[in-house]
């Protein structure tokens, strides 16, 4: 007997896998995958060993053997031979009186389905493998989820490339201002960029043909994890250089109606350092506990929420500043209103107003769902949750790009100056049209 798997040799064990990715996750799917392939070996090795232990029967019989899926003693001819429902199952508290069978032929060898696979009937131990109705809902809305924020994220990283070649092209609008919407760009750009990196590598993973032994076991090796562990943690610190340079702009904007004249020169330095070096600051620690503590597939799992909020904490934080911020600018508009002030003549009070439509969006979905995590929220609040997190933080990209950068009265101008330049320089091209 060898270890390789025929076609259905391991069939409740795929479906098993299939069940697991598409049902559990993300409450813990691949981790119970990983559990139930090391039963299963443990399974296969006690039966090994019990098989070249017990003596053999005198006469013709059936030759006892390990079929994959269960172990089966030497059987009578003519007979059925029944066992128990191999342990490996997640299920079998449920399943642990039920018996899988196996036919035993006149001629001593086993019973088969089209003259190779084995037949066996499990019946009584995969009646929790049924898929419901309302799991297999789940999983299309799922999937219909992920469709959605795939597009939302395609569409964000095309607008964010065109606003960042845009603001880097035109000399005139290059000041501190766009410097920091461009580093904006760039957190959203690398943000859509690590999650579909990151599925794309999910996918590929869970998507490979297992008909060994050794397949399984590479694929919930360590190594084979790496890939998407890294992508994992690339993700994480897009999404917190994400979030605090939404920071920087609400902190910008403060600094420009509220506080004192100031040197911008100085400022950026800091903004940097704000903008790309506090996740550090944060991901290495959440990687470190990671991988002393929960080193597991692709590190999605959060068994323990404490190593979780060292990602979460610091994207709170930067929400509800901004919050406060939104809150105080709020307050000077509507006092420069009350006091009559006629149109938005003032540069930093229009400013101010083409910030303001953005703020709202600057992480402060995070607030409102700050204790209702996927792992803690259930039914349909679950289902409300994740929609609009990965509505909003999908397309939110594609709205900064086109509010920062293609709807700015200012690089509006500057474009149409380029293309009135562009038409004295190609006058025969234009003259064609």
């Amino acid at each position: 007997m060898g270890d390789t798997l025929g076609a259905g040799s391991l069939r409740s064990l795929v479906q098993l896998a299939w069940m697991c990715l598409f049902s559990c996750v993300p409450r813990g799917g691949a981790k119970v995958l990983e559990k139930t392939f090391e039963e299963w070996l443990r399974y296969r090795d006690e039966c090994l060993r019990r098989m070249a232990s017990e003596p053999y029967p005198a006469g013709l019989f059936c030759n006892r053997t390990f079929d994959m899926y269960a172990c089966w003693p030497d059987g009578s001819p003519g007979t059925a031979v029944n066992v128990s429902c191999p342990f490996y199952l997640p299920w079998f508290e449920k399943v642990k009186h039920g018996l899988v069978s196996r036919r035993c032929g006149t001629d001593g060898q086993w019973v088969t389905v089209n003259g190779s696979q084995p037949w066996r009937d499990y019946s009584q131990c995969e009646d929790e493998l049924e898929v419901t109705a309302e799991e297999e809902g789940a999983r299309r809305l799922m999937v219909s989820f992920k469709v959605l924020y795939t597009v939302g994220y395609s569409l964000s990283l095309l607008t964010l490339i065109s606003a960042l070649l845009v603001l880097t092209a035109c000399r005139n609008l290059r000041c501190t201002r766009n410097y920091i919407h461009a580093n904006l760009f760039a957190s959203f750009g690398l943000r859509a960029t690590s999650v579909m990196v990151k599925d794309a590598l999910l996918e590929r993973r869970w998507g490979v043909q297992l008909l060994q032994v050794a397949d399984w076991e590479a694929l919930l090796s360590h190594e084979a994890a790496l890939g998407c562990r890294a992508a994992q943690v690339l993700m994480q610190y897009c999404i917190l250089a994400n979030h605090y340079w939404f920071l920087v702009e609400a902190v910008y904007l403060y600094k420009l109606l509220i506080g004192a004249v100031f040197s911008e020169k100085n400022y950026y330095r800091l903004y940097l350092y704000l903008g790309w070096g506090t996740p550090v600051v944060f991901v290495v620690p959440w990687m470190a506990a990671k991988y002393l503590k929960e080193n597991a597939e692709c590190w999605a799992l959060n068994e323990n929420m404490a190593y979780w909020w060292i990602i979460r904490i610091p994207i709170l934080l930067a929400s509800l500043i901004n919050l406060l911020i939104f809150m105080r600018i709020l307050k000077v508009i509507l006092a420069k209103l009350r006091a009559n002030q006629k149109g938005y003549a003032d540069y930093k009070l229009r400013l101010a107003k083409a910030t303001l439509t953005l703020i709202p969006l600057f992480g402060i979905h995070e607030v409102v769902f700050i204790f209702a995590t996927d792992e803690q929220t259930t039914g349909v609040l679950r289902y409300v949750k994740v929609f609009f997190t990965l509505f909003l933080n999908s397309f939110q990209g594609f709205l900064v790009a086109v509010l920062y950068c293609f709807a700015n009265k200012e690089v509006k101008s500057e474009m149409k100056k380029k293309w009135q330049l562009w038409k004295l320089d190609h006058p025969v091209l234009c003259c064609a049209q």
